[in-house]
């Protein structure tokens, strides 16, 4: 039988934000807001200047989410550039580092070298795989992906992948249950992992329609938001078309639906979609003239707003 996750009591607990950007700034408040010790380990002279600007709005989205955070929580913040030095007698190490396999290479055999023997090492890559991390490990067993989808301190979503390593497997579903993640495990490495796969995917579609003048960019998005958005925020695309087979469920869709899908699969979208220049210019002019009224910090203040909005309806339905 498999095992649920088990809420940890994670304060006090020593985690090594290794790269304080975009995505390590968003871990590291969500971290701060559980009462963890956290070290954000990154050479960038001016990355405290960077975490100030992003960590009040994230602590306020986080509140805004349900989460209790105690009022001397940046005492629990501290900044070590020197990576051997910042893992030393960490708990929990999340990688942020550059999307490079060599860097990581380097970065993880030096990790292993200077961190205790309990301590979990997380990986957020989006595609490359612990086989190409871990080469320079002496046992990269140790090594899982911890892949979240941005932004981690909202969305719940942590892909989870290991090699050998079933404790670590529970260690690292544990560890992100706790934080309020949904953790799902994947069962064998693939390219791009399955969400960014997914949202790959149905971007090329995107491209294509647009290119194609079907629609353009606003009128895909809405097309999105105000159907297929909705419908799988409650309820995946199997179970969405279990239901839409009606009485005879999901052998009923594919019998009767199916084909008809296999067809835009063949003759729709079979068709070569690139960014060559002249669709990279159509696209780029037509978001600048669709959403360039806002700028991307107003857009993403919005796309926050209505997911935390969003979550917290989940939250009470559940």
């Amino acid at each position: 039988m498999k095992k649920q996750p088990q809420k940890l009591n994670l304060k006090g607990k020593k985690i090594t934000v290794i790269g304080g950007g975009l995505i390590g700034a968003s871990w590291a408040s969500l971290f701060l807001a559980q009462g963890m010790k956290v070290v954000i380990s990154d050479p960038k002279p001016d990355i405290q200047d960077y975490f100030n600007g992003k960590l009040d709005g994230n602590i306020a989205d986080l509140k805004k989410l349900g989460y209790t955070i105690d009022s001397d929580y940046k005492n629990n913040l501290s900044y070590i550039a020197d990576t051997a030095s910042a893992v030393q007698g960490s708990d929990y190490v999340q990688e942020n580092g550059p999307e490079n396999p060599a860097f990581k290479q380097d970065l993880w055999q030096l990790i292993e070298a200077n961190s205790p023997e309990h301590c979990l090492f997380l990986s957020s890559s989006s595609g490359i795989t612990i086989s190409q991390q871990g080469t320079k490990m002496k046992n990269s067993s140790r090594l899982l992906i911890g892949h979240p989808f941005n932004p981690p301190h909202l969305i719940p979503l942590v892909e989870i992948l290991a090699k050998d390593n079933d404790a670590g497997v529970a260690a690292a579903m544990d560890f992100y249950h706790s934080l309020g993640k949904v953790p799902v495990l994947l069962h064998k490495e693939t390219p791009g992992f399955v969400a960014n796969r997914l949202q790959a995917a149905i971007f090329r579609e995107c491209v294509s329609l647009v290119a194609d003048g079907v629609v353009n960019v606003k009128e895909l998005d809405d097309i999105m938001t105000a159907s297929l958005g909705i419908r799988w925020a409650v309820g995946g695309p199997f179970v969405s078309f279990h239901l839409g087979g009606g009485d005879g469920g999901f052998p009923f869709f594919l019998h009767h639906l199916g084909p008809g899908m296999e067809l835009i699969w063949k003759d729709e979208m079979s068709k070569p979609v690139t960014y060559d220049e002249k669709t990279t210019q159509l696209l780029d002019s037509q978001v600048k003239e669709h959403y360039g009224n806002k700028s991307l910090v107003q857009l993403a203040e919005e796309r926050d707003e209505h997911q935390i909005a969003l979550m917290n309806t989940f939250s009470k339905m559940k």
